[in-house]
């Protein structure tokens, strides 16, 4: 849920900065199309950049969290954690000073480095749910959402006997996981517009550490247990 509101917030403020959903592979992938078609080196070149960052982003967990699997350590899914946190707060001194560098390429860097930081943390998301939950697009979250509430809205009829085994229900823990993602993204879309609006880049500050106060825990366990 914590993840869910964090992406929710850099999404929402990144796009009132680059006008962009740093977050959104698939307007990228699209963009990589039209650009092709349209003849557009520009504009594929940021498809590639952005797609490419986020891989960059969820291949970096993938190495982190199966290094810590290899080492037996308690901070698995902290490492990206930190890492993420470190970036964000990389993000915000990049953007207080984009407007004074005014340089070429201080946009594309940032939306890089906002990509690669989604990428990682999906990943994140990934690897601790086993594949079942995403908190940086949600997409999928409302598409369990709307099934969850199909099925309770389907009528069994009368159902007994054997026939009971077939009939129709929903899962509350899957609804209220869906919602509550949906939810905590649009909350964390709000607070990160409002800030970014009225308050600037430094509105990140929060975001990069709660996710750092987030990892503490286990990576402290390790380095006691190192210590010992």
């Amino acid at each position: 849920m914590l993840l869910a509101f964090n992406a929710g917030a850099v999404n929402a403020g990144g796009f009132l900065v680059l006008h962009l959903y740093t977050s959104h592979m698939t307007g990228f992938a699209s963009q990589l199309a039209d650009g092709t078609v349209l003849g557009n080196p520009s504009i594929v070149a940021n498809a590639l950049v952005a797609i490419g960052a986020f891989i960059g982003g969820a291949a970096a967990c993938a190495i982190l969290v199966n290094w810590g699997r290899r080492h037996h350590l308690h901070s698995v899914y902290a490492l990206p954690l930190a890492l993420e946190a470190c970036l964000l707060a990389i993000f915000g001194l990049l953007g207080a000073t984009m407007q004074a560098w005014q340089a070429v390429l201080a946009v594309p860097l940032t939306v890089l480095l906002l990509a690669f930081t989604m990428g990682l943390q999906n990943a994140v998301a990934s690897k601790t749910s086993g594949g079942s939950i995403r908190t940086t697009h949600m997409t999928g979250n409302i598409t369990d959402l709307g099934m969850e509430l199909g099925k309770m809205a389907y009528w069994n009829g009368t159902v007994a006997g054997a026939d009971a085994a077939s009939a129709v229900r929903h899962s509350s823990p899957r609804f209220l996981t869906a919602a509550g993602l949906v939810g905590m993204f649009v909350a964390g879309g709000l607070l990160g517009a409002f800030g970014f609006r009225h308050l600037g880049f430094v509105c990140v500050v929060p975001l990069a550490a709660a996710l750092f106060a987030l990892s503490i825990p286990p990576l402290w366990r390790d380095i006691s247990r190192r210590s010992a």
